[in-house]
């Protein structure tokens, strides 16, 4: 895919590895379109990257809410070709431990905005990549990128849900690259390590050197602006499909 002219929504796009990839994308001449819930931060990237970029206020577990952004970014830009599916969050509790049993409730709070939303947003940005007229002579309408994590295989301790939800998203990468290739949309799913985040960076430096030495090499964190390479990657080469691609630096997470 040329993503030249191409509209991509973005989930998470605000900060962190959405950002990187909203602000490379822009730079190849695509529309995006950000969807996040953090407005301040949404609506300041949209004015720094220019005419091309909107931002829309979306909860990735409503219906209606990622339904209105999506029909406002069709509105705005004439279709979605390209869905980046960024937007998640993390806990850390044990299945069981001094303060008794894994909250259900937190537990299923995990679930719903890193499987569940990332399930919602897809199947309806599908809904509009099926209206495109074909961009290429293999019939080509559109790409979905998903973010799993190395957690689905090498979760740690008290990763139990976080685990859970990634194991799910990288799951059920090849069963719905199988549903929608019959209408020209692609899927696939990017499986970082540990990358520089705010979170992560918020721990210190010490701690930031300390996680990136837990790498195989190179012996550092991963960078926001490489995750974007790979979705870019996976935009534009129009024969990967339903794969789950590892970008960890040959990490393979302990237990704690």
């Amino acid at each position: 895919m040329d993503i030249q002219n191409k509209v991509a929504v973005v989930t998470g796009g605000a900060s962190g590895l959405g950002r990187a990839t909203a602000e490379l994308f822009v730079s190849k001449g695509a529309k995006v379109a950000l969807f996040d819930m953090n407005a301040e931060a949404g609506e300041a990237l949209a004015a720094e990257l220019g005419d091309n970029v909107i931002y829309q206020n979306v909860n990735v577990t409503d219906e209606a809410s990622v339904q209105a952004a999506l029909d406002a970014t069709v509105e705005t830009f004439g279709g979605v070709h390209i869905c980046c599916n960024f937007a998640g969050i993390g806990n850390a509790i044990k299945t069981y431990g001094k303060k008794g049993a894994f909250p259900l409730d937190e537990f299923n709070k995990i679930i719903q905005v890193n499987l569940i939303g990332t399930f919602n947003v897809l199947r309806l940005a599908a809904e509009k990549m099926s209206q495109n007229e074909p961009f290429n002579d293999d019939g080509g309408r559109g790409c979905i990128i998903n973010t799993a994590s190395v957690a689905a295989y090498d979760g740690q301790i008290g990763q139990a849900a976080y685990s859970a939800s990634k194991a799910g998203v990288a799951g059920m990468t090849l069963p719905i690259a199988r549903d929608l290739g019959a209408i020209g949309v692609r899927v696939n799913t990017i499986v970082p390590g540990l990358f520089r985040t705010p979170l992560l960076e918020a721990g210190g430096p010490d701690f930031v050197k300390a996680l990136g030495a837990q790498v195989e090499y190179p012996k550092r964190l991963g960078e926001p602006s490489e995750i974007a390479h790979l979705a870019l990657m996976m935009a534009e080469n129009d024969y990967i499909n339903a794969e789950c691609v590892r970008l960890d630096g040959g990490i393979r997470m302990q237990a704690k």
